[in-house]
């Protein structure tokens, strides 16, 4: 799996299960076994699903982080807190731990869309309020990938 492409609407019902999208599911197949983890966005009010092949190596790279250091103890205490191990059922189904879906205010209807290569899932509402606030989008677009020389 290189990188993943879509944002889909669903809904969840009101045990906390989803359904993949078949767009999606299609694009992981060949790592639905795995399993995944699931886990607090850092920035937003969303959730990450991260294929564990992607979360290895992420936690390779914090294992790196001088735990003698409060900084870093802090920052890999609240990095991790809620991370849960997700497996996604014959179904196609994956259950999101209650308090996911409260971190998250994930109501009834979310959106799950690609992020290269994890996935964010959204309450809907929330989703379109962050995307709709397009105002310095132009303007983050320049900061993050105006520089980049390389074509």
């Amino acid at each position: 799996m290189n990188t993943l492409i879509g944002t889909y609407e669903c809904k969840v019902d009101t045990k906390g299960r989803l359904m993949l999208p078949s767009g999606l599911k299609k694009q992981m197949l060949s790592i639905l076994e795995e399993g995944f983890v699931l886990k607090r966005s850092v920035f937003q009010p969303c959730l990450e699903l991260y294929p564990m092949s992607q979360w290895n190596a992420l936690m390779e790279k914090m294992n790196g982080l001088n735990r003698f250091s409060k900084k870093n103890n802090d920052f890999i205490r609240k990095f991790s807190a809620g991370v849960k191990m997700i497996e996604i059922d014959g179904n196609g189904r994956l259950l999101i731990p209650k308090d996911l879906i409260a971190f998250a205010g994930i109501e009834k209807e979310l959106v799950v869309s690609s992020a290269i290569n994890i996935v964010e899932i959204w309450d809907k509402d929330n989703y379109e309020s962050v995307i709709s606030n397009s105002d310095d989008f132009a303007e983050l677009a320049e900061d993050v990938m105006g520089n980049d020389i390389d074509e």
